[in-house]
C-alpha cells in the first residue's frame, strides 16, 4: 500500500473532525518567554546520585544524562546515545521511560505495540505534532527498533508521577526552549479556563532531566469526575468504556497498551489525533467508535481522569 492509499484511507476511518486542535495540549516554544538565566557550563547534581553534568551536558540530545545507571537495565545504543538524525530515546523519554508533557511515556508498554507505532511513524499514518518521531522512524532500523521497544517494556510505570489538582487558577507560567510548561518567578497566578495546565513538581529537577521527578496537574473542577463516567460507563453513548479494550483496571491487554496513570496532555493528543485522523494506524480502526463524539470538554475531562489513577504494576 502506497502512502497516497493509506493516506486516503486515513480520510475515509477517520473525517477531519469539526474540533479544532486544543492549542494547550500541544506544547510549543514561546519565543517571548523570559530567559532561564541557567548557567550552562555550570556543574549540576541531583540527589542520590554520584553524577554530575553541566546544562549543555543535559540537553544534549544525543548523549543525555544517566543520572541513576545502577537502576535499570543495561540500555541498549539507541536508548543512551545516537547520532544525527537519530535523538537518544531518553533525551526525551529518560531512563526511567516516564518522559515530560511534551513527549510520552514508554514505561511498560508492550514490545508489539511499541514495534508497530514506529511502523506507523515511518509510513506516516502515525503523525507526531513535532515531526520528530516520523523523521526518526523513517532513520532506525528493525534492531534499533525491537531493541528499543525491549528496554522500555522492562520498566515498571512510576507511582505518584503526577498529582491532579482541581481549580479555578493555576501559577502563571511560559513553554521554554525544551517544550518544559515553568512557572513565572514573581509567583501570579492567572485563570486556568478550560484546559489543563501540567507543571513539574520540582522544575530544578525538571531542568535537569530527573527520571523520577514528577508532575502537578491543574484541571478545572469537576473533570476527573466527568472524566470517571465516560471512562468507566462511556458517559451515556459518548464514547465507548475503556474497559473493553485497556482491561478493567485499564493496565492494558495483551498488545493494547495502559492508560491508567498516563500523561493527561499525551492522552489528549492521542484522543484528538485518532478523531482527526493523525493517527490511521491498522489498530487505531479500535479507536474511532470511542473519539468520534467526544468534544474538548470530554477529551479533558477523560485525560484528568486517568492522570489521577496511580498506574498498576
Amino acid at each position: 500500500m502506497n502512502k497516497l492509499t493509506l493516506i486516503i484511507t486515513a480520510l475515509v476511518l477517520f473525517p477531519l473532525s469539526l474540533m479544532a486542535e486544543p492549542q494547550w495540549a500541544y506544547p510549543k516554544f514561546d519565543p517571548k518567554h523570559p530567559p532561564s538565566g541557567i548557567d550552562l557550563d555550570a556543574p549540576r547534581s541531583l540527589p542520590g546520585s554520584d553524577k554530575t553534568y553541566n546544562q549543555r551536558e543535559i540537553d544534549d540530545d544525543l548523549n543525555p544524562p544517566d543520572w541513576f545507571p545502577d537502576d535499570h537495565p543495561e540500555m541498549p545504543a539507541i536508548v543512551s546515545n545516537s547520532t544525527e538524525p537519530v535523538k537518544a530515546c531518553t533525551a526525551c523519554h529518560m531512563a526511567s521511560g516516564m518522559g515530560h508533557p511534551q513527549s510520552g511515556h514508554l514505561a511498560g508498554l508492550p514490545v508489539d505495540y511499541f514495534i508497530a507505532q514506529i511502523a506507523d511513524f515511518k509510513s506516516g499514518v502515525r503523525t507526531d505534532s513535532s515531526g520528530w518521531m516520523n523523521k526518526f522512524a523513517t532513520a532506525i532500523t528493525a534492531e534499533q527498533a525491537r531493541a528499543a521497544a525491549e528496554y522500555f517494556a522492562a520498566l515498571k510505570p512510576l507511582a505518584d508521577w503526577f498529582k491532579v489538582i482541581e481549580s479555578d487558577t493555576v501559577p502563571a507560567s511560559y513553554i521554554g526552549e525544551s517544550r518544559l510548561r515553568l512557572r513565572y518567578a514573581d509567583g501570579h497566578e492567572e485563570p486556568l479556563g478550560e484546559r489543563l495546565v501540567v507543571l513539574p513538581q520540582n522544575e530544578d529537577f525538571a531542568i535537569s532531566k530527573h527520571p523520577y521527578s514528577g508532575f502537578v496537574v491543574y484541571a478545572p473542577p469537576g473533570s476527573i469526575a466527568a472524566g470517571e463516567q465516560l471512562v468507566t460507563t462511556g458517559g451515556n453513548g459518548t464514547t465507548v468504556a475503556c474497559s473493553a479494550c485497556h482491561g478493567a483496571d485499564l493496565n492494558g491487554m495483551g498488545n493494547i497498551p495502559r492508560i491508567r496513570g498516563i500523561d493527561p496532555l499525551y492522552a489528549v493528543r492521542q484522543l484528538y489525533d485518532f478523531q482527526s485522523g493523525n493517527r490511521a494506524g491498522a489498530m487505531s480502526v479500535l479507536m474511532k467508535p470511542t473519539v468520534e463524539k467526544l468534544t474538548e470538554g470530554d477529551m479533558l475531562a477523560i485525560a484528568a481522569y486517568l492522570a489521577s489513577l496511580e498506574p498498576g504494576s
